[in-house]
């Protein structure tokens, strides 16, 4: 008969592996450990460029409207250095979630992650998993470049469409 040290120690082993059905059987006693490893799932984002008709309309020129007791002209905006927008990334691919869940740099806590600042990344190469109703989500990088960037924390939650990494396009 097998110990409660040496059971523990089964336990562990077939946790570690990827074995699914372990069965052990000896003169009086059996044990039988069966686990369901998580589904993978993996998605591709595709590159989105959004069609001219797509965007939102331009603002008409100021005067071209006219209504009782306005003026038909718009005052020249301050120029106010704290209101200015923040420096965008210029040059730099967003690579977002494709999905809602909860992003992890690699597929276990013990393990490596997908990438790091200065990885160099091929399409069909794993970034991360984002995990959704208990399926962890591979997740491909659709570019090829470098990790210049990553925006978001292991194990945080993230939405659809939220930047993930900043990636410097290969040339």
């Amino acid at each position: 008969m097998m110990d409660f040290k040496s059971i523990q120690e089964l336990l562990r082993m077939v946790n570690k592996s990827d074995l699914t059905e372990v069965e052990i059987e000896q003169k009086d006693f059996k044990i039988k450990i069966t686990r369901q490893l998580p589904e993978m799932q993996t998605f591709v984002q595709p590159n989105y460029y959004p069609s001219p008709a797509a965007l939102p309309p331009t603002a008409p020129a100021p005067g071209s409207l006219s209504y009782p007791g306005y003026p038909t002209s718009s005052p020249e905006p301050k120029k106010d250095s704290a209101a200015e927008a923040p420096e965008t990334n210029t040059g730099l691919f967003e690579f977002r979630s494709p999905i809602i869940g909860t992003f992890y740099r690699s597929n276990g806590p013990d393990k490596e992650p997908y990438v790091k600042v200065g990885d160099t990344i091929n399409p069909g190469q794993p970034l991360c998993i984002i995990e959704a109703m208990k399926l962890f989500n591979e997740i491909e990088a659709d570019i090829s470049g470098k990790v210049v960037k990553i925006l978001i924390e292991n194990a945080q939650p993230v939405e659809y469409d939220q930047p993930l990494f900043l990636i410097e396009l290969a040339k």
